[in-house]
């Protein structure tokens, strides 16, 4: 029987019960991670007790009204909840490498709407046989053990890692829907925003994003106790963008991201001559994998030659320092 136990102990753990130890370590009850797994409590109680066995010490301390981990489950639970994704995320690589072609991406809302969904169309004419998934979404992933092949991201420089590939920088400039201007007083110089409503994030200045707010720009061109006939304020730069398209508003916009919009007319740059650099640029950053599989690099590519068109049309020269190469 001692050798039946230490040969026990020694062997690797089952992996079989790892998900329902990490259910219940998460809920810290066992009747919610039944119900997550579609199971009976006791078949969970069950795992949890055969884990405990292969392991060789308590993982849970059971209490009358819920549970706690012991020092050794939450030892196990570092292990586990980096564990368990990675393995998904591979099952996930290979189920997609013996079906269809396809590229997952994640970047944030605005970019996503403003600047990746219009151009999609030109890569789907080019590649129809290669499906595309985006997560758009300002929480960034962890490319090491999420189902994300590239990430498009938004930063300055030093914070990007070790492969990151520039797409183009961007400088803030006054834009506006040509038909509001029509109707106005006169905008001629930065001073002549006072007669005009204009367009603001509503949480820049409690963010690092500062320099994109109004107050920064005024204060650049000697204009610190300007105040407007009124304010707009939104959560996210498509939206701010949308209320200068509908005639609400000036908003100091990013000029990639309206440089579509710019060239189609539908707004304009009210006073051309005060861009304001902006120390952030777009980066795409490829995963772990993403040399390997053909779509992934079918699509890099269609995407640098996006952005080479786009820092074409905004001025922006490519910086060889910060560059890149994915292939």
């Amino acid at each position: 029987m001692l050798h039946s136990r230490t040969h026990l102990r020694t062997r690797p753990v089952g992996a079989g019960n790892l998900r329902a130890f990490e259910a219940v370590a998460r809920y810290l009850n066992f009747r919610a991670a039944a119900e997550e797994m579609a199971l009976t409590q006791s078949a969970v109680s069950r795992q949890i007790q055969a884990l405990e066995d292969e392991v060789g010490t308590a993982l849970f301390l059971r209490h009358t009204r819920a549970v706690e981990l012991t020092a050794a489950g939450s030892q196990l639970l570092a292990a586990v909840q980096h564990a368990l994704p990675r393995v998904d995320a591979a099952v996930r690589q290979i189920r997609q490498s013996t079906g269809r072609q396809s590229v997952s991406l994640t970047t944030f809302a605005s970019f996503a709407s403003m600047w990746l969904i219009p151009r999609l169309e030109d890569f789907q004419r080019q590649h129809p046989d290669i499906d595309i998934r985006i997560d758009a979404s300002d929480t960034s992933v962890d490319l090491d053990t999420a189902d994300v092949d590239l990430a498009l991201r938004y930063g300055p420089a030093r914070v990007m890692p070790a492969g990151a590939v520039r797409l183009f920088g961007e400088q803030l400039t006054p834009v506006a829907s040509p038909w509001l201007l029509r109707g106005g007083p006169p905008l001629q110089r930065p001073a002549d925003l006072a007669q005009w409503p204009l367009i603001e994030a509503g949480d820049a200045h409690a963010t690092h994003l500062d320099w994109l707010t109004w107050r920064r720009w005024l204060d650049g061109h000697g204009l610190p106790l300007l105040v407007p006939r009124r304010w707009l304020y939104f959560n996210y730069a498509y939206q701010m963008v949308q209320a200068a398209l509908t005639g609400q508003g000036i908003v100091l916009a990013r000029l990639p991201l309206v440089a579509q919009a710019l060239a189609n007319g539908d707004l304009v740059e009210v006073l051309p001559d005060t861009r304001l650099d902006s120390p952030m640029a777009y980066w795409l950053i490829p995963g772990p994998r993403a040399r390997e599989r053909a779509p992934v690099r079918a699509f890099a590519e269609w995407l640098a030659g996006q952005a080479q068109a786009t820092r074409q049309t905004i001025g922006d020269g490519p910086d060889p320092d910060t560059l890149d190469q994915i292939d």
